[in-house]
């Protein structure tokens, strides 16, 4: 059964608030993560995905489909960081052609002082949110999310 003018209207329309919320959260966040830290948000999730117990084993394209975007724009991104100091890439022990990219210690040192910075600045977003009627909902259902990502 294909969805209704009337269903598939009401679903733009909450596709679009939905933007509207994470345009606002992630402009908070970039804001006090630029200010604090001087990383983007792009770069501050490059740095928390490369932090974690698997970091060591992310390809890059697998980078590229955690942060959404394309090869060749995570390839700018991890090149900026690998500048940084913040990050190296490491070639596969076990094929030579596949390459990795892993924090380095500063990296993850920054990921962790970054941190709170970023969590205060979704809490300060969502607050903000929660006083709008039409984004009450989905503030209230990312309360519930308990998602390992």
């Amino acid at each position: 059964m294909s969805p209704t003018a009337g269903t598939t209207e009401a679903r733009a329309q909450g596709w679009r608030t939905l933007a509207a919320l994470q345009a606002r959260i992630e402009d908070r966040i970039e804001r006090a993560l630029q200010e604090a830290h001087g990383l983007s948000v792009n770069e501050f999730c490059v740095l928390v995905h490369l932090s974690g117990d698997e970091g060591r084993d992310v390809r890059m394209q697998q980078l590229a489909a955690r942060l959404v975007l394309s090869q060749s724009a995570t390839t700018r991104l991890v090149t900026r960081l690998e500048k940084r100091g913040l990050l190296r890439r490491v070639l596969s022990e076990e094929d030579r052609r596949g390459i990795y990219a892993e924090a380095t210690e500063a990296g993850a040192a920054l990921c962790a002082e970054a941190t709170p910075t970023h969590n205060a600045a979704l809490d300060d977003a969502l607050a903000e949110a929660a006083d709008l009627p039409e984004l009450i909902p989905l503030v209230e259902a990312l309360g519930k999310l308990s998602i390992k990502v």
